[in-house]
C-alpha cells in the first residue's frame, strides 16, 4: 500500500491497441479522472464511480428526501405507497452503489 506522503516518482509503461486506449480514455472521461488515474485505480482494486453514478445517487437521494417531505405533509395519509417508494429508492442506490464497487 502506498502512502499519501511517498511522491509518484516511477512511471510504468504498457502496451496496448489504438482500440484498448480509446476504451480506457471513454472510461477514465466518464469518471472523472485522467487516464493515469484510472488505470493506477482499476490496477490497484480501488473503487471508481462514474460521474453519472454518483449524479443518479444524489437525484435518488433528493427524490427520497421530498417523498418523506410529501408523507409528512400530509400526515402519512398514504404511508403504505410512500414507504414502498422508499423502500424501492433505497434499493436502487444500494444497486448503484453495488455496480460501482465491482466496477462494472
Amino acid at each position: 500500500m502506498s502512502s499519501s506522503k511517498e511522491g509518484k516518482t516511477e512511471q510504468f509503461r504498457v502496451r496496448l491497441t489504438p482500440s484498448e486506449k480509446a476504451e480506457i480514455a471513454a472510461n477514465a472521461e466518464a469518471a472523472g479522472l485522467t487516464m493515469s488515474d484510472f488505470v493506477l485505480r482499476r490496477a490497484l482494486g480501488r473503487p471508481v464511480m462514474s460521474i453519472a453514478d454518483d449524479k443518479t445517487i444524489n437525484e435518488l437521494r433528493r427524490i427520497g428526501g421530498l417523498l418523506k417531505h410529501t408523507h409528512n405533509l400530509t400526515g402519512g395519509t398514504f404511508s403504505k405507497e410512500t414507504a414502498l417508494a422508499l423502500r424501492e429508492i433505497t434499493d436502487a442506490i444500494k444497486r448503484v452503489g453495488r455496480d460501482r464497487e465491482g466496477g462494472d
